[in-house]
C-alpha cells in the first residue's frame, strides 16, 4: 500500500529560537505562523518489511543525511505502539529546500499525516504535531492551516498546537524574494543552540517573547495589519540580533536580503500595506494585504540578486491526498 501527503511550509510571524529541551525538541518559546498554500511539499510512503532497513529519497535522490531523522519519526510511531514496518519514504519538495523556507516543516508534517495513514494509527491531530515537532520544531505548525499558534504548556512538558484564525478569514498573501538557492551554512538547530551557549542577548529574547505572543494574537483576532506587522517585523529582527550576537556570530542574510528589507519598508511608508519576515536563512517573506501583490513583486523583482518571486496564498494544513 502507497500512501501520499501534503502539506505546505509555514512562515512565523513572531518566531521560535532556541530549545527549552533539546532532546524533546520542545522550544523555548513559543510561536505564531501563517501556513501558505502553493508551496508544497508531496510525501509517498510505502511499508515493505522485506527492506533491510527504512530508505528516503528526496527530490529523486537518496537522501542519506536526513534519513535519520526520517527513522526517529517512524520509530516515535512504533514506541507508541504502531504496527510500522520498514518503510520506503520518497518526498518532493516544489520550493528550495534546506534554504529557509521550512521545508523540514513540511516535510515531517506530510510524513506523520502518512504513517498514521498507512498504519491506521488514528491519533488526533494535535498527537501528530506533537510527533512532528520533535522531528522539526516548525512541522507541528504546517499539520495546521491558516494563523496557527504553537504554545509552550503550562508544565513546561508539552507543546499545543491549534489554529487561532482560519485562512479564509483574513487571506493575507505572501511575495517571497529567493536571494539564494542553496542551502544555509549553519543549520537551524546548530544554530539555536550556538545561540544559547553564547549568546548575551538570548535571556531577554525567551522574556520578551510572551509580550510579542500576545501582541501579535490580538493583532489576528481584530485583523489588525498595522499592529501586526510591527510586532512581526520586530520579532523577526530580535531574533537575528540574538543570533548575530552569538560567538561566533550567525550572519543568516546576505547584501540583497538588507536591500529587501529597505524596499518593503520604504513600500510600506509610501502607503502599500506590507511588512518583512526572514527565518534563518537569506529569503525574505513579504506579507500583504490582497490588491497589492503586483505592486511588491515588481518592487522586488528589480533589486539586484532577487534570483526568483514566488506568490503563495493562506493554506490548509497536511492532509492525505490520492496517490
Amino acid at each position: 500500500m502507497r500512501t501520499t501527503a501534503v502539506a505546505h511550509p509555514n512562515i512565523a510571524l513572531v518566531k521560535y529560537w532556541g530549545k527549552a529541551d533539546p532532546k524533546r525538541n520542545i522550544p523555548a518559546v513559543g510561536s505564531i505562523s501563517i501556513t501558505l498554500d502553493t508551496l508544497t511539499t508531496t510525501t509517498s510512503l510505502e511499508f515493505d518489511p522485506d527492506l533491510d532497513g527504512d530508505r528516503f529519497s528526496l527530490n529523486g535522490k537518496s537522501d542519506s543525511p536526513s534519513l535519520h531523522r526520517v527513522k526517529h519519526c517512524l520509530a516515535l510511531f512504533r514506541r507508541r505502539g504502531a504496527e510500522v514496518p520498514h518503510a520506503k519514504v520518497d518526498s518532493t519538495n516544489n520550493f528550495p529546500t534546506a534554504a529557509g523556507l521550512a521545508s523540514s516543516a513540511s516535510g515531517f508534517a506530510a510524513l506523520v499525516v502518512a504513517v498514521n495513514q498507512a498504519a491506521g494509527s488514528n491519533m488526533a491531530r494535535s498527537e501528530l504535531a506533537g510527533l512532528a515537532r520533535e522531528c522539526s520544531g516548525s512541522a507541528a505548525r504546517s499539520l495546521f492551516g491558516g494563523y496557527v499558534e504553537l504554545e509552550l504548556a503550562e508544565d513546561g512538558e508539552r507543546t499545543e498546537t491549534r489554529t487561532i484564525l482560519q485562512a479564509d478569514q483574513w487571506p493575507l498573501e505572501v511575495v517571497i524574494a529567493v536571494t539564494d538557492v542553496g542551502p544555509k551554512a549553519v543549520g537551524s538547530t546548530e544554530g539555536m543552540a550556538l545561540t544559547e551557549r553564547t549568546s548575551p542577548y538570548y535571556r531577554s529574547w525567551v522574556e520578551t517573547s510572551t509580550t510579542d505572543l500576545a501582541e501579535a494574537r490580538a493583532a489576528i483576532a481584530a485583523l489588525d495589519f498595522e499592529r501586526l506587522a510591527e510586532v512581526s517585523e520586530q520579532s523577526c529582527l530580535k531574533m537575528h540580533a540574538v543570533a548575530l550576537a552569538a560567538r561566533p556570530g550567525l550572519l543568516y542574510w546576505n547584501g540583497t536580503t538588507i536591500d529587501c528589507l529597505h524596499q518593503i519598508r520604504e513600500l510600506r511608508g509610501r502607503g502599500t500595506p506590507v511588512f518583512f519576515t526572514v527565518d534563518a536563512g537569506p529569503q525574505v517573506k513579504a506579507i500583504c494585504e490582497p490588491g497589492v501583490t503586483d505592486r511588491v513583486r515588481h518592487a522586488l523583482g528589480q533589486i539586484p540578486g532577487v534570483v526568483e518571486l514566488l506568490s503563495c496564498g493562506l493554506g490548509e494544513g497536511a492532509a492525505v491526498v490520492d496517490p
